[in-house]
Protein backbone atom coordinates (compact mmCIF):
# COMPACT_ATOMS: atom_id res chain seq x y z
CA UNK A 1 0.00 0.00 0.00
CA UNK A 2 1.59 3.05 -0.71
CA UNK A 3 1.51 6.43 1.50
CA UNK A 4 -0.54 9.55 0.16
CA UNK A 5 1.63 12.01 -0.96
CA UNK A 6 -0.49 14.76 -0.22
CA UNK A 7 -2.54 16.01 3.39
CA UNK A 8 -5.78 14.94 3.12
CA UNK A 9 -7.93 17.38 5.61
CA UNK A 10 -8.33 19.81 2.81
CA UNK A 11 -10.32 17.77 0.31
CA UNK A 12 -12.17 16.49 3.63
CA UNK A 13 -12.59 20.18 4.35
CA UNK A 14 -13.74 21.03 1.20
CA UNK A 15 -16.16 17.80 0.60
CA UNK A 16 -17.75 19.08 4.38
CA UNK A 17 -18.27 22.54 2.65
CA UNK A 18 -20.16 21.43 -0.48
CA UNK A 19 -22.66 19.57 1.76
CA UNK A 20 -23.79 22.33 3.54
CA UNK A 21 -23.09 24.72 0.46
CA UNK A 22 -27.02 24.15 -0.57
CA UNK A 23 -28.34 24.52 2.73
CA UNK A 24 -26.71 28.03 3.13
CA UNK A 25 -27.77 29.16 -0.32
CA UNK A 26 -31.02 28.25 -0.10
CA UNK A 27 -31.83 29.87 3.66
CA UNK A 28 -29.78 32.68 2.25
CA UNK A 29 -32.23 33.27 -0.48
CA UNK A 30 -35.70 32.68 1.53
CA UNK A 31 -33.79 35.47 4.02
CA UNK A 32 -33.67 38.04 0.75
CA UNK A 33 -36.67 36.88 -0.60
CA UNK A 34 -38.89 37.32 2.20
CA UNK A 35 -37.12 40.62 3.23
CA UNK A 36 -37.75 41.85 -0.54
CA UNK A 37 -41.15 40.53 -0.91
CA UNK A 38 -43.09 38.99 2.57
CA UNK A 39 -42.93 35.69 1.42
CA UNK A 40 -40.58 33.13 -0.09
CA UNK A 41 -42.52 30.59 -2.73
CA UNK A 42 -40.83 27.45 -4.38
CA UNK A 43 -41.63 29.71 -7.67
CA UNK A 44 -39.29 32.50 -6.32
CA UNK A 45 -36.23 29.73 -5.41
CA UNK A 46 -36.78 28.26 -9.03
CA UNK A 47 -36.31 31.66 -10.31
CA UNK A 48 -33.65 32.42 -8.15
CA UNK A 49 -31.64 29.56 -8.65
CA UNK A 50 -33.09 28.72 -12.56
CA UNK A 51 -33.96 25.35 -11.42
CA UNK A 52 -36.81 23.28 -11.95
CA UNK A 53 -40.16 23.24 -9.19
CA UNK A 54 -39.25 20.23 -8.58
CA UNK A 55 -35.22 20.69 -7.79
CA UNK A 56 -37.07 23.48 -5.33
CA UNK A 57 -39.15 21.18 -4.05
CA UNK A 58 -36.75 18.16 -3.06
CA UNK A 59 -34.41 20.59 -1.45
CA UNK A 60 -36.64 22.16 0.62
CA UNK A 61 -38.54 18.82 1.59
CA UNK A 62 -34.67 17.89 2.71
CA UNK A 63 -33.85 21.40 4.57
CA UNK A 64 -37.00 20.86 6.34
CA UNK A 65 -36.27 17.74 7.70
CA UNK A 66 -32.95 18.97 8.64
CA UNK A 67 -34.82 21.58 11.05
CA UNK A 68 -34.09 24.51 8.48
CA UNK A 69 -37.01 25.61 6.80
CA UNK A 70 -41.00 25.06 7.35
CA UNK A 71 -43.47 24.87 4.81
CA UNK A 72 -46.89 23.07 3.80
CA UNK A 73 -48.50 23.02 0.73
CA UNK A 74 -49.85 26.28 -0.66
CA UNK A 75 -47.96 28.41 2.29
CA UNK A 76 -44.83 30.42 1.75
CA UNK A 77 -42.02 28.95 3.08
CA UNK A 78 -40.45 30.41 6.25
CA UNK A 79 -37.16 30.19 8.25
CA UNK A 80 -36.97 28.20 11.59
CA UNK A 81 -35.00 29.82 14.38
CA UNK A 82 -32.34 27.54 13.58
CA UNK A 83 -32.53 28.58 9.59
CA UNK A 84 -32.32 32.16 10.13
CA UNK A 85 -29.54 32.11 12.61
CA UNK A 86 -27.92 29.78 9.49
CA UNK A 87 -29.05 32.40 6.80
CA UNK A 88 -27.47 35.38 8.77
CA UNK A 89 -24.05 33.55 9.21
CA UNK A 90 -24.63 32.84 5.86
CA UNK A 91 -24.65 36.47 4.78
CA UNK A 92 -22.65 37.97 6.52
CA UNK A 93 -20.16 35.92 5.44
CA UNK A 94 -20.85 36.46 2.05
CA UNK A 95 -20.71 40.38 2.73
CA UNK A 96 -17.12 40.32 4.42
CA UNK A 97 -15.97 37.98 0.88
CA UNK A 98 -17.37 40.45 -1.21
CA UNK A 99 -16.52 43.38 0.70
CA UNK A 100 -12.45 41.95 0.93
CA UNK A 101 -13.05 41.25 -2.87
CA UNK A 102 -13.55 44.98 -3.58
CA UNK A 103 -10.39 46.17 -1.23
CA UNK A 104 -8.26 44.23 -3.01
CA UNK A 105 -9.29 46.36 -6.05
CA UNK A 106 -11.51 43.36 -7.77
CA UNK A 107 -14.28 44.57 -9.83
CA UNK A 108 -17.97 44.54 -8.00
CA UNK A 109 -19.51 42.62 -10.86
CA UNK A 110 -16.73 39.50 -10.70
CA UNK A 111 -16.84 40.11 -6.58
CA UNK A 112 -20.23 39.57 -6.49
CA UNK A 113 -19.92 36.77 -8.63
CA UNK A 114 -16.39 35.14 -6.94
CA UNK A 115 -17.63 36.11 -3.40
CA UNK A 116 -20.83 33.64 -4.14
CA UNK A 117 -17.85 30.53 -4.25
CA UNK A 118 -15.38 31.74 -1.86
CA UNK A 119 -18.04 32.12 1.22
CA UNK A 120 -18.70 28.28 1.37
CA UNK A 121 -14.91 27.35 1.79
CA UNK A 122 -13.09 29.95 3.79
CA UNK A 123 -11.93 29.46 7.02
CA UNK A 124 -13.01 31.43 10.38
CA UNK A 125 -8.92 32.06 10.41
CA UNK A 126 -8.90 33.24 7.16
CA UNK A 127 -12.25 35.45 7.53
CA UNK A 128 -11.21 37.35 10.58
CA UNK A 129 -7.74 38.19 8.09
CA UNK A 130 -10.10 39.05 5.71
CA UNK A 131 -12.01 41.60 8.17
CA UNK A 132 -8.90 43.30 9.13
CA UNK A 133 -7.98 44.05 5.83
CA UNK A 134 -11.92 45.38 5.00
CA UNK A 135 -11.66 47.19 8.47
CA UNK A 136 -7.90 48.76 7.48
CA UNK A 137 -9.35 49.77 3.75
CA UNK A 138 -11.87 51.53 4.94
CA UNK A 139 -9.95 53.61 7.38
CA UNK A 140 -7.77 55.14 4.66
Amino acid sequence: MTKPTRDAEPHRRTRNDHSSETAQDYVEAVAEIVAARGACRVIDLARTFAVSHVTVTRIVARLKEAGLLQSEPYRPITLTPEGKKLAQQSQQRHDLVYRFLLAIGVDAKTAAVDAEGIEHHVSTATLKCFAKIVANSCAD
